[in-house]
């Protein structure tokens, strides 16, 4: 359909630079929302709220929100949003607000920069009205390829644990807009960002982050289908540290989070702070005799560092495989970048808990552990795991997203068993373990039933298995090609192991 290009005009641009409160007049500013998802419903909910005049742009289905959005009094067009519908050019909205899943290129966007129509993502907006409930929140921002959920739950448990009111959002399940339009209020929030949210947000402006610390846990190859390039990721992922204020956290063993640190336009007197799990340097937190230390937030400069914890206590709490003592390090910089005091991150880590499908373990029989990580959804996250365990039978495949696995399966061919490939995208998994593991047993399932996929996987993995083997769910692939998420994908890997068991 073609659609008449119409520009938004310049004063319309200068009245979105005064929409930074929750207080200003947003009342008939014509925003379009694209996407029905968690985020885009709170975006329209959030705005019709405020009276904006709003329309939601969203593609068919079955879905309450339309419901809700009924009852909300806002207007939406259910449409294949590959083509520009005739109701945005209608409306002719002053802002375009974008959920995460709409590529850059994708028509609707191409379409906004044609018209100079501004695109927000729900974060800008977010940050815009932070500040509806009493003194705005401190924002601590969390990124990273893997291990941002873990790290933002870790971080909000130490900021509890200090007495401050947290609230753990963004893309960790809760969205930042009703964070902050809880009536509570919140001293601060602890906010996952995606890559996704990071690429639109500005580098300046009044619609700008200005956090009290930030985060990048660490960067590999992911999403390459959505960014288009490996350079393109990484720089959204940069975002996270721009005018940041106090701290910004990086990995001492990922040379690229270093990187954005020292590109980054922040704050006056924001530090950088390390954290790894060889021995601390100045301004670094890390471990020595297998005690974690702080030497970076010192109040006496006599003194060498700070004990935090100790890796018995955290094997003993479920929190020892490598990757996640490095997600504690990161959340303990956070949180000592805020005043949190080492003997309450002690306590806050006696009581945590990891998330179900995160290196879980259901079962073991036989001498066999069975480990649920299927939030492995790709080879970064899956490397991790794997490095966890000496002999492994692997459950591997999925949805790769456009991302290798070759240099995965060749790193951990010595320690693998086996393997049972499943997931859409097998033909890459089975070359290229044909091209580095050519010897190793291998097995395919290749069942269109989801729910005889784990079944038949299950039973090949005990086949294979030995006393001290662990039979590994860490897929490094997403899991939309054959179930409804990675949740649903480790339910029935729990399910099938528990039947085959006889639990």
């Amino acid at each position: 359909m073609a659609v008449a290009l119409v520009s938004v005009d310049a004063a319309s641009h200068n009245h979105l630079d005064q929409l930074t409160s929750w207080h200003a007049n947003w009342s008939g500013l014509r925003v379009a929302v694209l996407g029905l998802g968690v985020t885009g419903f709170a975006a329209a909910d959030t705005l019709a709220e405020l009276g904006a005049d709003v329309l939601v742009l969203a593609s068919p289905g079955p879905d309450e929100r339309f419901d809700l959005l009924g009852v909300l009094g806002v207007p939406f067009v259910q449409a294949d949003l590959r083509e520009v519908p005739a109701e945005l050019a209608a409306q002719m909205p002053e802002v375009i607000i974008v959920s995460p899943g709409f590529h850059p290129d994708h028509p609707l966007l191409q379409w906004a920069a044609e018209n100079h129509v501004p695109v927000w993502g729900d974060i800008e907006l977010a940050w815009r009205l932070r500040d509806k409930v009493g003194a705005a929140a401190e924002w601590m921002l969390v990124t990273g390829t893997n291990g941002k959920t873990t790290t933002v739950q870790l971080a909000a448990t130490m900021l509890a644990a200090h007495g401050s009111r947290v609230a753990p959002c963004g893309n960790i399940g809760v969205p930042v807009l009703d964070a902050i339009r809880d009536p509570a209020g919140w001293d601060v929030l602890v906010v996952e960002l995606s890559s996704y949210q990071l690429h639109h947000l500005p580098r300046s402006g009044p619609g700008a982050l200005a956090p009290w610390a930030s985060l990048c846990l660490n960067v590999a190859d992911d999403h390459l289908d959505w960014h288009g390039t490996a350079a393109a990721y990484r720089a959204a992922k940069a975002k996270v540290y721009l005018n940041t204020a106090v701290a910004c956290v990086y990995n001492t063993a990922d040379a690229a989070t270093l990187t954005m640190v020292q590109e980054a336009d922040v704050q006056d007197g924001a530090r950088a702070i390390g954290f790894g799990l060889g021995v601390p340097g100045p301004s670094e937190l890390g471990i020595v005799d297998g005690i974690l230390c702080d030497r970076a937030f010192l109040e006496d400069r006599f003194e060498r560092a700070l004990e935090l914890t100790t890796v018995p206590h955290l094997v003993a709490a479920g929190l020892g495989a490598p990757h996640v003592i490095m997600d504690v390090l990161a959340a303990s910089a956070l949180a000592r970048s805020y005043g949190v005091e080492p003997a309450t991150i002690h306590t806050a880590l006696e009581t945590f808990h990891l998330d179900a499908h995160r290196i879980e373990t259901v079962a073991i029989g036989d001498g066999v552990e069975w480990v649920d990580d299927s939030k492995a959804t790709n080879p970064h996250a899956a490397d991790a795991s794997l490095a966890a365990y000496e002999s492994v039978v692997w459950l591997v495949g999925g949805l790769l997203k456009g991302v290798d696995i070759g240099q995965l399966v060749q790193k951990h061919v010595g320690r693998l068993r086996g393997a049972i490939i499943i997931g859409v995208d097998r033909l890459a998994v089975r070359e290229a373990f044909a091209r580095h593991a050519p010897d190793l047993t291998v097995f395919e399932i290749d069942a269109d039933d989801t729910e005889q996929v784990m079944t038949r996987a299950v039973r090949l993995a005990a086949e294979l298995a030995r006393a001290g083997d662990t039979v590994l769910l860490a897929p490094a692939a997403a899991s939309m090609d054959q179930f409804e998420s990675y949740a649903d994908r480790g339910r029935l890997f729990n399910q099938a192991v528990h039947d085959l068991l006889g639990r």
